[in-house]
């Protein structure tokens, strides 16, 4: 039965029993109405209305309900919850029609923010082989004739110089190369890339990392490249301006959620001094329904990734 029926059936109803409590009584109205009379019958008035409107009150409180929780649907369709199924007829039609809204905005903002880390990703691979064919190899043809030139200049100090310096640009091209294009997470899986970027961190620049890496753990794929890419910008981060000595990766489930946690006992940095790369970090954790903190001191800084822990399917 429609809302519209139901109060009308209501109120009808209301006022009948009204009518028949009012016949079936003693009460009499003289001829001409008494102060006494008038009172009594606007006595019984505002008892009816008053009663009508808490029928009424009662028929649409779950649409009161519905209509503050569409108040709140930025943050509903951010945390996933959804409105409780009240009320009767039309009104639990419409709380149902609008969870089933939700649920596909969700559904739609998901598959969109998985299309953005793949775009993102495509490019980034574009790039790197882009760098690998042009810049690479250029540096490579300009590396064999330096070393051809040598033959001719054996103790020629700047072209010494000059070797140095273009083998030290074509390794950091190639260090670029592996970093925007991340084969290690395909063919290791998320733990032994994480445990590749730990070594080549300790490889670089000495630091000791101490590794509690969760094994075989399956997330999926979308879940997996951003933590590996938080992983590596925040190690990278510590190999360029932590000064650090000690480094702990920690990657953990905890029922729902996956933590991810990168501590060093560097320099720190101040809270306004966060750069491009904390903030794509941060971008790249809530495309995948998660999120990012950094604290950092004097005595280090510390990076902690929560991400969803649903397995790959």
């Amino acid at each position: 039965m429609s809302l519209v029926w139901r109060i009308s059936l209501l109120t009808g109803a209301l006022f009948a029993v009204g009518m028949i409590a009012l016949a079936l009584s003693p009460a009499t109205i003289s001829r001409e109405l008494l102060l006494t009379e008038g009172g009594v019958l606007a006595a019984a008035l505002l008892v009816l209305a008053l009663a009508n409107a808490l029928l009424v009150r009662a028929e649409l409180a779950p649409l009161d309900h519905l209509t503050a929780f569409v108040r709140r649907v930025g943050a509903v369709i951010g945390d996933g919850r959804r409105p409780a199924v009240e009320g009767r007829g039309q009104v639990r039609e419409l709380t149902r029609a609008f969870g089933e809204m939700l649920d596909r905005l969700d559904q739609a903002r998901m598959e969109g923010n998985v299309r953005a880390l793949e775009a993102q990703e495509a490019e980034r691979t574009r790039i790197g082989q882009e760098l690998h064919d042009e810049v690479g190899q250029r540096l490579t043809a300009i590396l064999l004739g330096l070393s051809a030139l040598r033959r001719t200049l054996p103790d020629d100090e700047e072209l010494t110089i000059l070797q140095e310096t273009t083998r030290s640009t074509l390794a950091e091209v190639r260090r670029i190369v592996d970093r925007l294009r991340p084969g290690s997470l395909e063919e290791l899986g998320l733990t032994g890339a994480l445990n590749a970027l730990a070594h080549d961190l300790a490889g670089l620049t000495g630091v000791y990392v101490r590794r509690e890496l969760a094994p075989d753990l399956r997330l999926a794929p979308e879940v997996e490249l951003v933590v590996y890419r938080v992983a590596q910008e925040a190690l990278t981060n510590i190999g360029r301006h932590a000064q650090a000595r000690n480094v702990r990766l920690s990657l953990a489930p905890r029922g729902t959620v996956v933590h991810l946690e990168i501590a060093d006992d560097g320099v720190g940095f101040a809270p306004e001094a966060e750069g491009t790369g904390i903030q794509g970090m941060r971008e790249r954790a809530q495309l995948v329904g998660g999120g990012l903190a950094v604290t950092s001191g004097p005595d280090g800084t510390l990076v902690r990734l929560v991400v969803p822990a649903e397995e790959a399917g």
